[in-house]
């Protein structure tokens, strides 16, 4: 499910790249996830590889990218989504996205209804939230 407070033509390739991460990886299912004006929220369910004798690395070292990773997810997202709309604005190298990103790892089922229950819930407070330039403080 998507939510978000105004969905743009820079949503539309947020949401479009977000939804190509499950169908280029064969171990990776999304959950929910929300765009808000200025981040996005996602869940990301890494699973064994299908079909091959060892488990995908989950971890990465500074310098050696591995696939399938969170580190290399994510990256490949912002790039490809930065890419797209430093086209539409024709700013090309122009920074969309903040440096680096938050990742969490969900360990039960009760964590992952609170996750999903604030998550769900940042639109209808972006009018007061802190990040949010017109918001209330």
């Amino acid at each position: 499910m998507v939510l978000l407070i105004t969905m743009n033509e820079y949503a539309v390739i947020v949401e479009c790249e977000w939804m190509k991460a499950s169908s280029m990886r064969l171990n990776i299912e999304l959950d929910e996830f929300t765009i808000m004006p200025n981040h996005v929220h996602g869940i990301i369910i890494i699973n064994e590889c299908r079909g091959t004798m060892h488990r995908a690395p989950t971890l990465e070292q500074f310098g050696k990218p591995t696939s399938n990773t969170i580190p290399t997810i994510i990256r490949g997202f912002k790039s490809a989504v930065t890419k797209q709309i430093n086209a539409i604005r024709q700013k090309p190298g122009m920074p969309v996205w903040q440096r680096s990103y938050y990742e969490h790892v969900i360990r039960s089922d009760n964590e992952l209804n609170r996750v999903l229950e604030n998550t769900s819930f940042n639109p209808i407070n972006w009018p007061i939230d802190e990040n949010n330039c017109a918001g209330a403080r």
